[in-house]
């Protein structure tokens, strides 16, 4: 036998019995992406999170925010300072560039490191869609909090609301928190959709290393499956000589099925294969960069941990939270409502204040002080790379690009000065690799959303067709 035909038969051989198993997991993969076309992984969301807080209580804050940083310890002026409530508290959030995150009360300046069972259920109480609030208990980690950005959190008290969506709470214990909720409807689909995917159970997912590397192989493998299996089905096609009665496979019943199904969506089997693949960045290519705090504090143009503030004299009913923040040396009070609306102000006169595109691209300047701002874009509408599907993107938003090695751009929201992205040409590459690719966030069928659904949806049966029908003829073969 030739080595020609005998990669052959391996070829053939190889797609059959990997196949076996493979199609089901395709078949799952499949059925459970068109869930998460609609429901995605519970989160909690900048508008659930404020839709949580009561009416910030400006008459009981004593501490001011120098006195809060003293407070924690702080030599630096903290990557994040915000002013919300706990329960009936007022209180200060900090995040500092290394250390954990930090709360101190705006009464006393205590810090507070624990809260209680009572103290959690009365945060819960403030919850809009509260009704009979009840305690569940104490979790560590569970299915929804699996993952480690909920580890400065842990462990988490889990409440009830009582309300008809079935809605719970995660509040942390350590600073009062509502870091997440879940509601029953997406609890029941995404036993149906992202844990399937993304082979989610707790038991492995827990351990990210050991998750990443079983995804990587079962993926990796099964994406040879579909390549081997898109190239069978072109070998033994015919599009010029057909076969007896016309016919363009050699094949009847179930394997007919099989071999026309691949052929019209096998090249989208195996772009879902592969861009999914490349979304856990297996070559190290695609790491995302991040804002680096040298570069995010040359930005504030100040690192004491100092602003002098004068608080509202009065209630601002609406007004949630009160972020702190630096841009470019001049300091900035901004007041968040309950439906996100932020309102800049000036921190001593309390009297608004409007940021110029020219002192934000001053600002911005500092970050990479080496290279020049070679590209400023202001986007009032989605483009390619800045759009929401699966995330709300903020517009307008203004763009800067700068001429270093890793084309590094940066998006900062016009009215706040806030830093809402970073990316250089790695992470644009990303973009299509998987995005485009994997989720079809193509430009044009974005902006019609029922031809993306449309077309998400038929290739997605398509592949359900390959699979159901691999697996029939698989079990066939067993069975035999």
């Amino acid at each position: 036998m030739g080595v020609a035909r005998r990669l052959k038969r391996w070829l053939y051989l190889g797609h059959r019995w990997l196949g076996i198993v493979g199609c089901l997991f395709f078949a799952m993969w499949f059925l459970s992406g068109m869930v998460m076309m609609y429901v995605g992984f519970p989160s909690l969301g900048p508008a659930e999170r404020r839709a949580a807080l009561p009416d910030l209580a400006f008459a009981r804050v004593v501490v001011s925010p120098d006195q809060a940083m003293a407070a924690a310890g702080l030599t630096h002026y903290p990557r994040e300072l915000r002013l919300s409530m706990l329960d009936d508290e007022p209180v200060y959030r900090l995040v500092d560039w290394k250390g954990p995150r930090q709360t101190i009360s705006a009464v006393t300046a205590r810090a507070i490191t624990h809260i209680t069972a009572d103290q959690a259920f009365a945060v819960a109480r403030h919850h809009p869609a509260a009704v009979e609030p009840r305690l569940l208990g104490s979790v560590d980690r569970d299915q929804w909090s699996v993952t480690a950005r909920f580890d400065a959190d842990r462990p988490l008290y889990l409440i009830d609301l009582g309300d008809a969506a079935g809605t719970e709470l995660y509040v942390s214990s350590r600073s009062g928190e509502v870091v997440l909720d879940t509601t029953r409807s997406e609890r029941l689909w995404n036993w149906l959709g992202a844990i399937p995917h993304w082979i989610y159970p707790t038991v492995l997912r827990q351990d990210a290393p050991l998750w990443r590397q079983v995804v990587l192989w079962i993926s990796g493998v099964l994406m040879l499956v579909a390549v081997s299996g898109l190239w069978i089905g072109v070998l033994r096609a015919r599009l010029r000589r057909r076969y007896a009665s016309g016919r363009v496979t050699p094949y009847r019943g179930w394997m007919a099925w099989h071999h026309i199904a691949g052929l019209i969506g096998g090249v989208a089997v195996v772009t879902w294969m592969l861009s999914g693949w490349l979304s856990l960045d297996p070559l190290a290519v695609f790491g995302r960069r991040s804002a680096m705090p040298d570069a995010l504090q040359r930005y504030a143009g100040h690192t004491e941990p100092t602003i002098r503030v004068v608080l509202p004299g009065r209630e601002r009913p609406g007004i949630v939270e009160v972020r702190f923040v630096w841009v470019g040396g001049a300091a900035l009070m901004i007041l968040i409502s309950r439906d996100g609306t932020p309102c800049v102000v000036d921190p001593l006169s309390g009297g608004s204040r409007t940021l110029s595109a020219e002192r934000l691209v001053e600002a911005a300047a500092r970050l990479l002080p080496n290279h020049k701002i070679t590209l400023q874009q202001r986007l009032d509408q989605p483009d390619a790379y800045w759009y929401s599907h699966h995330q709300q993107r903020v517009l307008p938003v203004l763009r800067l690009g700068f001429d270093d090695a890793a084309q590094s751009w940066v998006h900062l929201d016009p009215a706040t000065g806030d830093i809402l992205g970073w990316s250089d040409r790695r992470t644009r590459a990303r973009r299509w690799l998987f995005n485009a690719l994997h989720s079809f966030d193509f430009p044009l069928l974005l902006t019609h959303r029922p031809a993306w659904d449309a077309i998400v949806i038929a290739l997605s049966l398509i592949g359900l067709m390959i699979s159901v029908s691999g697996v029939v003829i698989g079990w066939r073969r067993l069975r035999r």
